[in-house]
């Protein structure tokens, strides 16, 4: 799988996402955004299908370094087949997240915790939700999962298995480090709102900073001071309330 094919795959994930926001009133849009937490076979279709399209599109442009040293020594090996199976194993962890995300969705919106824009109208569950994206971008999953993110060679040489099921494999360990190092992030969805297409560039901008980027761990520290800063502030505003 080349380079180009992987960016055309996230810049559609993206269109798709930019359409969404600029036509809220489209009936399949429409199906994402269920008024109430009962919802039918479509809606839960939709959704997930939308938590799919948004991981993919958040998710591939970070990877393109790990995909691009991988589809290389794929080639010279005379194997191009095991690229896709690569991408297909990672596409895969996001796409069990997605569905997981899904789930959370509902369970929000069943406790009348989120609203059919999809977002947060609990102050107590945005307090939450930056205090622990916070606290995780300090804890020692989040640094081991970034460290091994942002080295691709490393991770390779220690993780190679060979024939397009070892690609698979390979691709699915990588993307549950990826799951690991970015979790807390795609939570804060949630508080900025899930169809806020600014708000899901920003998170995607500040996952790539921290996996590609000299100096990402910093990055991801900085990160983890704000978010703790802001969840403290919205925290002694509901205190003080």
């Amino acid at each position: 799988m080349r380079t180009g094919m992987l960016l055309a795959g996230a810049v559609a994930g993206w269109a798709v996402l930019g359409w969404m926001a600029f036509d809220m009133g489209h009936p399949l849009v429409q199906l994402t955004m269920p008024a109430t937490p009962h919802w039918s076979a479509p809606n839960v279709l939709a959704i997930a299908a939308m938590w799919a399209v948004m991981m993919a599109a958040m998710m591939l442009p970070a990877a393109l370094p790990m995909v691009s040293t991988f589809s290389r020594l794929s080639l010279r090996g005379g194997e191009p087949v095991r690229a896709a199976a690569f991408v297909g194993g990672y596409l895969a962890v996001w796409f069990f997240f997605s569905l997981a995300a899904a789930a959370l969705q509902w369970l929000l919106q069943a406790a009348h915790w989120v609203d059919p824009m999809i977002v947060s109208t609990s102050a107590a569950l945005n307090v939450l939700l930056l205090l622990v994206a916070g606290a995780y971008q300090f804890s020692p999953l989040k640094k081991v999962c970034l460290a091994r993110c942002r080295t691709p060679v490393g991770f390779l040489l220690g993780e190679w298995r060979p024939g397009a099921r070892g690609a698979w494999v390979m691709g699915l360990r990588h993307g549950l480090l990826c799951l690991g190092c970015c979790w807390a992030l795609m939570v804060l969805l949630f508080v900025g709102g899930v169809m806020n297409l600014w708000w899901i560039a920003a998170i995607a901008l500040l996952v790539a900073l921290e996996k590609l980027a000299p100096g990402g761990e910093r990055v991801a520290a900085g990160l983890g001071a704000v978010l703790l800063a802001a969840g403290a502030w919205k925290l002694l505003g509901l205190l003080l309330a």
